[in-house]
């Protein structure tokens, strides 16, 4: 059994909810933090540490950000109520957000200022992975600062990539995987709507397809949302606007064209203003359907 550690989980959605829970599993004594009381309770129902994280911050070994995007990363930090200034020397901020480059890099450099170790650590693998402990990480900083990071990462990671050691490396890694993901995740819709015109059942669609060179990891995960009009949200819409975002600006910054991100992008900012940013983002079929006059399963 790993020695025992002090770890804090600030964002307690589908994904840092499931690290929390696997920090804690693991025998670590795990404080969780967000802005909805109702997660900090079922976490608290679960073993959980809830509270104000004020009064626990400097004894943490490590503080896991799982939150929304940049802005909110530094908000965490470095805000208002930054918790970095209060961290003990020593420890370790793993930030899991999708964040450009620079960012992280900044990030990297505030922290050092106050004694603290940066892990720039994006994740993926679904709120199934983040719940079992099989996350992959992609992720980079200095040797200390993995080795600060080692318990957490043990308990909550099937695989982790140690791709530098500087921050930066894990962020433009994760860039690539976004842009996939994301790129997949449309033109799967694109694909099983397209298939209903031509009377190919959402569902005998994933029967095929699944078994055929045109799958992918996401689309055997998000179809089945579709098929059964279930659109609670495991990632939501909102998300791709910001992360294809961020692929984009890094692509200008590289005087990269990346003409079929910018098309998903548009796909997905479409779907938000169509009112479904906090659906699953399987949802960006009904802008699909919506164009195509057709009845998505469990719609009237």
């Amino acid at each position: 059994m790993p020695e025992s550690q002090k770890i804090a989980v600030i964002g307690l959605g589908s994904m840092g909810y499931g690290i929390a829970k696997s920090c804690l599993r693991d025998g670590h004594q795990t404080f969780g933090s967000d802005i909805d009381l109702g997660r900090m309770r079922s976490f608290q129902e679960e073993g959980g540490l809830v509270g104000d994280l004020n009064k626990f911050v400097s004894v943490i070994d490590a503080v896991v950000v799982v939150v929304l995007n940049a802005e909110q990363t530094r908000q965490v930090l470095f805000g208002d109520e930054g918790i970095v200034q209060n961290l003990k020397t020593g420890a370790v901020v793993i930030s899991c957000a999708t964040v450009p480059p620079d960012f992280a890099i900044e990030m990297e450099r505030c922290c050092a200022e106050h004694n603290v170790h940066y892990l720039d650590a994006p994740i993926s693998g679904g709120a199934k992975k983040a719940n079992s402990g099989d996350l992959t990480v992609m992720a980079s900083g200095s040797l200390e600062a993995f080795q600060a990071a080692k318990p957490v990462l043990d308990a909550t990671a099937e695989t982790v990539f140690e791709l530098g050691n500087t921050a930066g490396p894990g962020s433009a890694m994760k860039a690539v995987n976004q842009l996939l993901a994301g790129v997949h995740i449309a033109t799967m819709a694109e694909a099983l709507t397209f298939g209903m015109t031509q009377g190919v059942t959402p569902e005998k669609f994933i029967e095929v397809i699944s078994n055929c060179a045109g799958t992918s990891w996401m689309l055997e995960n998000r179809a089945p949302h579709i098929a059964q009009g279930d659109y609670t949200p495991h990632s939501q819409i909102n998300i791709w606007p910001k992360d294809l975002g961020i692929v984009l600006d890094i692509a200008k910054s590289a005087q990269f064209s990346a003409p079929i991100t910018a098309v998903a992008l548009q796909q997905f900012v479409a779907a938000a203003g169509m009112g479904l940013g906090s659906e699953d983002d399987a949802a960006v079929a009904k802008v699909y359907a919506r164009n195509a006059d057709l009845k998505l399963p469990g719609e009237n």
